[in-house]
């Protein structure tokens, strides 16, 4: 098999893992409580990314470099703990599909966080499509659907996914920062996800809720065991996929995951489509397409 169908499969491979992930999710986050699932996640992902680390550091036999602690300390913070704890309590109170559809809108803020602190070019090819994106965003959110069981509180939990999606976009930016600098992304993963995960597990000390800890079942661990894995995954053929074609085919076969959320989402958990919300979501991918179809530039060079 050549390197353009191996990366071709492996891109939608990711597509599939990322789409089935978030309902997935939404079933296992039903009866855990949000800050303890993302504080256990984060430990067990980001243990294993300390482990690559330090066998890339060995093949590379390279000394560790000085850490940038500003950079890693902000990615944990803001990317491994704030973010994860609002998306997936959002999650808990919205429908899957609306979630999926909102982070999606990434790009918007990621190019507008770039803008400002990366002092990256925005072309206006791009900004046309990120006001789509935009606008599809504010169509999600006002689509109203009736509350129920799996979606207790949906316009409140499509305002946290929203909220997180944004902190993600700055964390990238940092990240993004760090490894212009030379950092390594396993290095940088390693920080938002077992850093952020420790930050996680001392506000699930702080706040009391270290009994729900001790108190989880076999189900509910296995279940924690299972998106962890999931999320693995999907870390795994997303890089082995963009060594071996174009960055921007990838992404271009990544927006195929919503709509498997969407479907999903509907089949497993008989979620609702309003209109509008399938309008906004239609509008989020054809921005999201365009924009990935943009050659990024830098002022830097870079």
């Amino acid at each position: 098999m050549n390197k353009e169908i191996l990366g071709t499969l492996l891109a939608l491979l990711t597509a599939i893992v990322s789409g089935i992930s978030i309902p997935l999710n939404k079933i296992f986050i039903v009866n855990l409580d949000p800050l303890v699932f993302t504080a256990l996640r984060g430990l067990i992902i980001g243990f294993v990314f300390l482990v690559l680390s330090l066998v890339q550091k060995k093949r590379a036999k390279k000394p560790f470099k000085k850490v940038s602690w500003k950079y890693l300390l902000g990615i944990a913070i803001i990317g491994g703990s704030l973010a994860f704890a609002m998306f997936f309590s959002g999650l808990q109170l919205t429908t899957s599909g609306r979630g999926a559809f909102l982070h999606k809108t990434l790009p918007l803020y990621v190019a507008l966080f770039a803008f400002v602190f990366l002092k990256e070019k925005i072309p206006k090819k791009q900004l046309y499509a990120l006001i789509a994106m935009l606008a599809g965003t504010v169509m999600i959110f006002a689509s109203q659907i009736e509350p129920a069981m799996f979606w207790s509180n949906p316009q409140f939990g499509d305002f946290l996914i929203i909220g997180a999606t944004i902190l993600w976009a700055l964390e990238n930016t940092i990240a993004r920062k760090a490894m212009i600098e030379g950092e390594s992304n396993f290095i940088v993963t390693f920080s938002r996800m077992f850093i952020g995960g420790l930050i996680l597990f001392g506000a699930v000390v702080l706040l009391g809720k270290f009994d729900l800890l001790l108190s989880l079942t076999a189900a509910q661990w296995n279940n924690i065991l299972i998106s962890s894995g999931i999320l693995f995954c999907y870390v795994f053929f997303w890089y082995w996929s963009i060594k071996l074609i174009n960055v921007s085919k990838a992404s271009i076969l990544l927006l195929l995951a919503p709509v498997i959320s969407l479907v999903v989402g509907m089949s497993w958990l008989g979620e609702p489509l309003p209109i509008l919300q399938l309008v906004g979501s239609a509008i989020i991918l054809i921005g999201a397409y365009f924009v990935i179809g943009i050659k990024s530039r830098l002022s830097t060079g870079v």
